[in-house]
This record gives structure tokens, C-alpha cells and sequence, in this order.
């Protein structure tokens, strides 16, 4: 089974790790605290039920991130003789069917359309992908629509 490669501009992985660093404080204090007891009379005590969900959360999230960290690549400028091919980091202007659009292209943890951040892993990204100017692509998803590349810059990194 090949393992996913989580695709991070320096930023991202910064913000990731000042979550993964709050989160352990919360957890170890939440451990080092004192805990509900688990038994009211013969009941389950729900305080007990939550304050372990909680710790639960805390971990599981924990664990996603320490995953991301472990297969995670920093997404950088591409060498000058590769900077007009279209790949990770590129600032992308293109004509889609007479209108101007601008993104760019990162990962999945980063994708936000609504900021112009687009996947790799979308339909979008991965038509594009390797690439140059003046290419057109024609993506099938959701309906037939032709982009063009009109220019391609690397400002990541």
C-alpha cells in the first residue's frame, strides 16, 4: 500500500505544529488533572464519558497530525529549467472558456477554492499538472470546460 504524501507550503507545516504543540499541553494537563470517577453509585458517570471522548479527540488528532508530519513534503520553487511546467506551488493564470481565473496549485490540507487554492487531487489540479503555458486542457468534470494556461509563476519557497 503506498502511503499518502501530504503536500505542505512552510506555513501550513508551521501552523500544523503549533497545533500539535497546543495540543499536547491540553492533553497533558488534562491527564495530569484530576479525573471524574468513572462509577456514580452502579451508572456510568457522564462527566467520566466526556472527560475520556475528550482525551480520546485530543489523541486521535494527535495522531492525524504526527501521520502528516511523517509524510509530509515541503512544496518549493521547482529549478529554473522546470518553472514553465505547471507543478506544486504554481500561481496559475488561465482562460476558462473566456474567463479569467487566477490559483494556485498546493495540497489537500491547503485547497480552499474560495482563496484561489486549488488541490493536486482535484480533477482541476490533476488535469493541469505538468503542463506548460499555452496549453490548453480540456477537464470532463463536472461538465466539459477548456483551460488554458496563459502564465505560470513560483512565488512558494
Amino acid at each position: 500500500m503506498d502511503t499518502k504524501i501530504f503536500y505542505l507550503t512552510k506555513e501550513k507545516l508551521s501552523e500544523l505544529k503549533k497545533e500539535y504543540c497546543e495540543l499536547v499541553i491540553l492533553e497533558r494537563n488534562k491527564a495530569e488533572g484530576e479525573a471524574p470517577k468513572a462509577f456514580e453509585s452502579e451508572d456510568l458517570n457522564p462527566d467520566f464519558v466526556i472527560f475520556q471522548d475528550d482525551l480520546n479527540f485530543l489523541r486521535s488528532r494527535m495522531t492525524e497530525l504526527q501521520n502528516i508530519f511523517d509524510h509530509c513534503e515541503i512544496i518549493k520553487k521547482p529549478a529554473k529549467n522546470k518553472t514553465h511546467i505547471v507543478d506544486m506551488g504554481a500561481k496559475l493564470k488561465l482562460d476558462i472558456n473566456g474567463d479569467k481565473e487566477e490559483f494556485i496549485l498546493v495540497g489537500t490540507l491547503e485547497a480552499n477554492p474560495a482563496l484561489g487554492k486549488i488541490s493536486n487531487e482535484s480533477p482541476v489540479g490533476k488535469a493541469l499538472l505538468g503542463h506548460k503555458i499555452g496549453d490548453e486542457v480540456l477537464i470532463s468534470f463536472p461538465v466539459k470546460t477548456i483551460y488554458k494556461i496563459k502564465s505560470i509563476k513560483y512565488e512558494i519557497g
